[in-house]
């Protein structure tokens, strides 16, 4: 008796552990998701870290606020991101973005991004389902050490997969809210450049794919970061980097919370066959009316679990950069997210050359927890520098 009691006690704890861990697995649950996909490979290769590094082309995602310390005064670049190649080959991200410099303190910047999720096959037609987003910034330096910007965006969504007249196509509008910070302070003898950078993103309306008859929260995030970057002599430096984000989303009731309250904490139903009555439940506790703004605010004390789910909630990277003479660079990077909130859990590599037209980077992530949509994927924006297009052109 005792020996079976031995042989059964790993099957039982890890039976537990896994219906502990399926009851605690809650993640934050937006509409327009592909919002949150980085879109450059610098940031890309360095853990998904880019609010607080020096600014690049690229910066309109991460924190417009840089452009006006942009050395450049204008640039613009092309990104292309497969997305799921390991089983389709039609599913990817692409992404136009470039600013203009207006005087020493100003500047102006917007990007377009297409998310296209490939053809779907429906009866005797064909469906190719898509999100897009257009925005613009303005940024202004305020001082010789600080700036801030604001941002508008337009946010398109089809994810209808048939022609049913109850499923339309969706809207939102929202807006950005960056600052930058940087200055030099002395480490030992070496004269270093420490950045810091915040960026509200994606503050605005809710999306509706049915009408208005419900609506999802678009992903409002809140990122933090920091950037220190050391000389280490004439031609050679070393740049340390971390983010910090919180999605400013309310946390949704689970569906595990709907059958404990309605059926008892012995029940299970791995089918979701209430998901109707599920819905009525969320609708009759009022999530599905908070407002936006309340949302956000929401936010940060509403998780089920109290203060250590709020915390499981914030997901962070940190990522090195070493750079040659600013023309040859090396980037590496590690992002994380806890397991109950979506466990995407990664290393990313990544190289970049720098010419005095255009710059040419290239970032490769590799998956450490559940299988990630860009897993061994190779990633290659190409940029282009208008300063140095006029010195070719004799301009």
């Amino acid at each position: 008796m005792k020996k079976t009691l031995l042989l059964l006690s790993p099957i039982l704890l890890g039976t537990t552990s896994i219906m502990a861990q399926k009851e605690m697995f809650n993640p934050v649950l937006t509409g327009v998701t592909s919002l949150t996909i980085a879109p450059d490979s610098r940031a890309g290769a360095m853990g998904d870290v880019g609010v607080a590094t020096d600014p690049d082309v690229n910066s309109q995602y991460w924190n417009p606020a840089k452009y006006p310390f942009a050395i450049s005064p204008a640039g613009f670049s092309l990104a292309y991101t497969p997305w799921l190649r390991q089983f389709v080959s039609d599913i990817d991200l692409a992404n136009l973005v470039g600013y203009y410099r207006i005087g020493d303190y100003q500047a102006i910047s917007g990007s377009l991004t297409y998310f296209s999720l490939g053809d779907v096959y429906a009866d005797n037609y064909v469906i190719r389902p898509y999100e897009m987003a257009i925005d613009f910034a303005y940024s202004r330096m305020l001082s010789e050490t600080f700036s801030t910007a604001v941002g508008l965006r337009f946010i398109h969504s089809d994810l209808q997969y048939n022609y049913d007249e109850d499923i339309t196509s969706g809207q939102a509008f929202a807006a950005d809210i960056a600052m930058f910070y940087t200055n030099y302070v002395m480490l030992g003898r070496r004269e270093s450049l420490f950045n810091l950078g915040l960026n509200a993103s994606n503050i605005g309306s809710k999306i509706s794919y049915d009408g208005g008859n419900t609506n999802q929260f678009i992903p409002p995030n809140l990122r933090l970061g920091a950037s220190l970057m050391v000389p280490i002599d004439e031609y050679n430096t070393i740049s340390f980097s971390a983010d910090v984000n919180k999605l400013m989303v309310p946390t949704k009731p689970s569906y595990r919370q709907f059958l404990n309250e309605e059926f008892g904490e012995e029940f299970e139903d791995d089918s979701y066959s209430y998901a109707s009555e599920y819905q009525s439940w969320l609708d009759a506790g009022g999530y599905n009316e908070i407002s936006p703004i309340a949302g956000i605010f929401q936010s940060f004390a509403d998780a089920p679990g109290g203060l250590r789910e709020e915390l499981q909630e914030i997901y962070w990277g940190a990522g090195v950069e070493y750079a040659y003479n600013n023309q040859f660079f090396l980037r590496g990077g590690y992002h994380y997210e806890n397991e109950y909130k979506g466990n995407r859990k990664y290393f990313t590599l990544g190289t970049g050359f720098k010419m005095s037209v255009f710059s040419l980077d290239a970032a490769y992530l590799i998956s450490m927890a559940q299988s990630n949509p860009l897993d061994q994927t190779l990633r290659f924006p190409l940029s282009f520098d208008m300063d140095g297009t006029r010195e070719i052109m004799g301009r």
